[in-house]
């Protein structure tokens, strides 16, 4: 079987039928909407999305050869046509498809509709309930929207990930998911959703833009509006009552102190503790045997990690380091008490959670083993 021949078993968008003009990361826009049930054609000019090439690992797959997962997660469900919009017998057919779907997805450089005749006002013409969605890099406005980019450009704009050093002390990316091309083609498909349930209500088309370093920011909302209301004065915004109200660094940066919310070693592996709420700290206490250490530091009611607590931490490291992650798991929950499994991307398929919730599409289907979309429909 080829890419095309997935089929999603959600189906909430079964009936809608997508025009998708996109190359690389944007794809995952119409992947979503295929995701969701809709169908989705992918235009390909003659020398095709060289995303089939790009990046590892490479698949060799039963039917075409090699081929990047990045091709085969992003493109898997769509069905596709080779057009060459830059010919006149390109645009006819083009034009001769608007009226037949719901949306079309420009995931090129910003204006590239508008340059081969194709713009709002003309697409309108063809089909008068028409979602149009632009996703690209930086957008459509401002400095950067013509820069060429790609993925974890991003995120560094964003300020999402930083530069590392390696051991001779050279600048590195770290290791870290990519946001922007991921949240930028979920926020777009959430915006193609809502314009479709209006045009479908009121018949009056969408045309919507969305660049991928913007939602890489709105994604990392918590850090970048805490940055912001700390520029006013401590008078007007403090930290924590649990904190004396001494502000912390916003975000994550805010939890290195902590103890009672922290991360801790276990017999074999990590887990992640977070007793921040007196209830749950007082649960663990008796849990493990040591109601001392709630006497002494009974914390306050609720966002109390006992922050910058070394003697309470390294308590907690000799006590943690005493029993296995599942061990802690199973304490956790007979004991209503909040500690967390830590995983990697490795070790995550074989988490009981992950088996619980997560499904597989298997690789007879596609070629390689692809997580489906996270979306459980009950009562169908």
């Amino acid at each position: 079987m080829g890419v095309s021949d997935f089929r999603s078993p959600v189906r909430l968008l079964e009936g809608v039928k997508v025009l998708d003009l996109s190359i690389l990361g944007p794809g995952a826009v119409g992947g979503f909407l295929v995701d969701l049930g809709a169908h989705v054609t992918k235009i390909e000019g003659p020398s095709g999305d060289y995303v089939r090439q790009m990046t590892w690992p490479i698949i060799n797959t039963r039917d075409e050869g090699p081929l990047s997962l990045m091709h085969l997660h992003l493109n898997r469900g769509k069905s596709f046509e080779t057009i060459d919009l830059k010919t006149d017998d390109g645009k006819a057919r083009f034009a001769a498809m608007v009226p037949e779907h719901d949306v079309i997805i420009e995931g090129m450089r910003p204006g590239f509709l508008d340059k081969i005749g194709f713009g709002f006002e003309q697409l309108k013409i063809l089909n008068p309930r028409i979602v149009v969605c632009s996703i690209s890099g930086y957008g459509a406005t401002g400095p950067y929207r013509n820069l060429p980019s790609h993925g974890v450009a991003y995120d560094t704009w964003s300020g999402s990930v930083q530069p590392q050093l390696d051991e001779l002390g050279f600048c590195t990316t770290p290791d870290t998911p990519n946001i922007g091309i991921t949240a930028g083609p979920a926020f777009a498909a959430l915006g193609i959703c809502a314009a479709l349930v209006r045009a479908r209500t009121t018949g009056q088309p969408a045309c919507m833009e969305i660049a991928q370093s913007d939602a890489s920011a709105y994604f990392d909302w918590y850090r970048i509006e805490s940055e912001r209301a700390y520029t006013r004065p401590q008078s007007e915004v403090t930290g924590n009552p649990s904190d004396n109200y001494e502000r912390r660094p916003a975000g994550l940066a805010g939890m290195r102190e902590g103890v009672r919310y922290q991360l801790y070693e276990s017999a074999d592996g990590h887990v992640l503790f977070m007793a921040s709420e007196h209830l749950f700290w007082k649960n663990f206490c008796q849990a493990v045997g040591r109601m001392d250490l709630f006497e002494r530091w009974p914390g306050s009611k609720y966002a109390d990690h006992a922050r910058g607590n070394r003697e309470l931490q390294a308590e907690l490291r000799d006590i943690f380091r005493s029993r296995t992650s599942a061990e802690w798991l199973e304490l956790a929950d007979r004991h209503n008490t909040t500690i967390a499994p830590v995983n990697t991307p490795a070790t995550l398929p074989d988490d009981p959670q992950f088996q619980a919730r997560m499904t597989w599409v298997g690789k007879d289907e596609l070629d390689c083993e692809q997580l489906a979309f996270p979306l459980n429909l009950q009562g169908e």
